[in-house]
């Protein structure tokens, strides 16, 4: 497993020591000890303990005196439903989501763009069938992963060496060669959706359609399912998942 690291340029150090703790205990799920965080990040434990005081004084984390161990606290909470209540996205998506898990018995998500950097996941509806293939609101993964990754390479205007640069980074289960990755971009390109099949998780195919505002794709629409099962389902999908993408774009600029 990849470990976090700090972003290498930040001119607020402090700030990204907080952030970097903040998502490795909430991506951990369990409480951890400063030298398993600091291990983990690379910082030198007395500021990572210095770090987590400050994150306790502020109640975004909880130390246990008993285990000596730190874990999310409420505060965190605080945001999260500051920014629920100001996002119209997840408002208007979660309809869409819903409609599309019953119609095709797929896991659909909503996800936020931030540029080249990363995408979250901000909503998610599952079918209800007895298998499911799921993720949790929350998650992070590099931006130009799967189809989602097709969407933004496809309409973000990125330059060719930038999106390399990222390309050669990425982690999959079948990794594609170069040449198909941007042949699959510009699909996407032309078609308005984008499609992983078996790449990024072997046996499992990923559509994406992007939601725009402001002139460029800020959000997506994901849909998830096993490959054999939306094979004969494909065109059906990538027309209903286009559509819902529009409609919400229309939506986010109004």
């Amino acid at each position: 497993m990849k470990k976090d690291t700090l972003p290498p340029a930040s001119k607020a150090p402090a700030i990204a020591r907080a952030a970097a703790i903040l998502r490795l205990l909430g991506k951990r799920g369990s409480p951890m000890g400063v030298q398993a965080i600091a291990r983990e990040l690379g910082l030198v434990p007395s500021t990572c303990l210095y770090v987590l005081r400050a994150l306790v004084a502020e109640e975004f984390v909880a130390f246990d005196p008993d285990t000596k161990r730190y874990a999310l606290d409420a505060g965190v909470l605080t945001l999260a439903r500051a920014w629920l209540r100001r996002d119209r996205f997840n408002d208007l998506a979660q309809p869409a989501l819903d409609r599309l898990a019953r119609e095709f018995g797929t896991t659909t998500l909503g996800v936020q763009v931030f540029g080249l950097d990363h995408i979250i996941v901000t909503a998610m509806s599952q079918s209800g069938q007895n298998f499911q293939l799921s993720t949790q609101v929350g998650s992070r993964f590099p931006a130009l992963v799967s189809a989602t990754g097709r969407c933004i390479a496809a309409f973000g205007g990125y330059a060719p060496a930038d999106l390399k640069s990222r390309f050669d980074q990425l982690r999959w289960d079948e990794p594609p060669a170069w040449e198909d990755w941007l042949a699959q971009i510009e699909d996407a390109r032309q078609s308005g959706v984008a499609v992983d099949a078996g790449n990024y998780l072997s046996g499992v195919t990923v559509i994406a359609a992007p939601v725009w505002k402001g002139g460029r794709p800020s959000h997506a629409l994901v849909m998830i399912g096993i490959g054999a099962a939306l094979r004969s389902e494909l065109p059906r999908l990538k027309e209903a998942l286009k559509g819902a993408s529009r409609s919400l774009s229309e939506q986010m600029e109004e």
